[in-house]
């Protein structure tokens, strides 16, 4: 089974290494770290790389597509028609196309969600509704092979749900047992339900202040209109 993981330049390095770990635990798969060229790929951090063996030229088919999120690194895939053209072209080979965070609106930009529910991370997801998806805060969300998930560390529940798929619950209890996954935050909440309005106005001024640090002056004028509905937030 050929899994195909998108790296591009500010990604959120969970969302595309929770899955994995997952995932490359099935038996007889085989990992290609994928990106618009190959070479080293910068988080959204600037302390991690990870590293693409192949560019997007490469790649003609893949049996699991997964489109990891970023801070602000999204806006910038959203408008590369040329990557767009290469995902909408791989997910016609695909058996499940995924997303972890904003890869969603990656994934929504290609025309791929029209119509579809889809979720993503809390603080963009209305962005969905720029491409015809129907946003939905669950932790993950299934429509038919395409597989859209909240964000960052939601990707590992993702990942256990499409384990489950393809080599049965059992082998997917299996993977979660390995990799000792039995979340219990240690600071009480478990959902958004629970998350005070102190605590996401905090959470969306550390974002701005992420996206002001990630883009250049110009740039930002460039995204003006996402950036406004990032800072609302609706």
């Amino acid at each position: 089974m050929e899994i195909v993981i998108y790296l591009y330049n500010g990604i959120t390095a969970l969302d595309a290494v929770g899955p994995y770990e997952v995932l490359s635990r099935m038996p007889d798969v085989n990992v290609k770290f994928v990106a618009e060229r190959k070479g080293p790929i910068v988080s959204d951090s600037h302390f991690l790389k990870l590293v693409a063996d192949y560019g997007i030229s490469e790649i003609e088919r893949a049996d699991i597509l997964l489109i990891p999120g970023s801070v602000i690194g999204f806006l910038r895939e959203a408008k590369k028609e040329h990557v767009k053209d290469w995902i909408k072209k791989i997910h016609q080979t695909t058996q499940w196309t995924t997303s972890v965070c904003t890869g969603s609106i990656i994934l929504a930009s290609t025309g791929l969600l029209q119509s579809l529910k889809a979720s993503s991370h809390w603080a963009v997801i209305h962005l969905l509704k720029d491409y015809g998806a129907i946003p939905t805060l669950e932790r993950f969300v299934r429509e038919g092979k395409i597989i859209t998930s909240q964000g960052v560390s939601a990707g590992i529940d993702m990942g256990l749900y499409l384990a489950s798929q393809i080599v049965g619950v059992e082998q997917a209890k299996v993977i979660q047992l390995m990799i000792e996954y039995f979340p219990e935050p240690p600071l009480g909440y478990k959902s958004m339900k629970e998350t005070s309005e102190e605590t996401k106005s905090l959470a969306r001024k550390l974002n701005e202040a992420r996206v002001k640090k990630e883009m250049s002056i110009p740039e930002m004028a460039k995204h003006i209109p996402s950036i406004l509905k990032l800072k609302r937030g609706k």
